[in-house]
C-alpha cells in the first residue's frame, strides 16, 4: 500500500514540474500580456471610420468568446458612423435637387430682370 502512495505522489510530482517547465517555455499562448481591467485594445477613429479600420478590429477574448462591452462599443460606433453619413447624403442629394431647380431656367409668369 506504501508502495501505491510513493509512485503517485512521484507520478504528481513529476506531472507538476513537467507542467513549470512547459508553462516557462512555452507560455499562456498570447502574444501580449493581458489587458488590465477596464480597458480595452479595441481602437476606431472619431470620423471617418474606414474599411480599413474596420477590417483591423480586433476584439479582446474571454473564456466564452469576445468580450460583450468591446464588441458593443464598436458596433455603436460603426452605427453612430453611418448614421451620420447617411445624413450628409441626404443633405447633398438635397441641395442637389435644390441646384437643379433654380437652375432649370426660369419658372412661368415670373417675368426675367432686365439686362444692361
Amino acid at each position: 500500500m506504501l508502495t501505491l502512495l510513493i509512485y503517485v505522489v512521484v507520478i504528481a510530482v513529476v506531472a507538476a514540474a513537467l507542467f513549470f517547465v512547459a508553462s516557462m517555455v512555452f507560455g499562456r499562448g498570447e502574444e501580449l500580456g493581458p489587458l488590465a481591467e477596464g480597458t480595452t485594445a479595441t481602437v476606431l477613429p472619431a470620423e471617418g471610420v474606414t474599411g480599413t479600420d474596420v477590417r483591423s478590429l480586433k476584439f479582446q477574448q474571454t473564456l466564452r468568446g469576445y468580450k460583450p462591452s468591446e464588441v458593443d462599443w464598436a458596433l455603436e460606433r460603426l452605427g453612430g458612423e453611418i448614421d451620420l453619413l447617411r445624413s450628409r447624403l441626404s443633405a447633398a442629394e438635397a441641395g442637389e435637387r435644390l441646384g437643379s431647380q433654380s437652375s432649370a431656367g426660369p419658372k412661368p409668369g415670373v417675368a426675367e430682370p432686365d439686362q444692361q
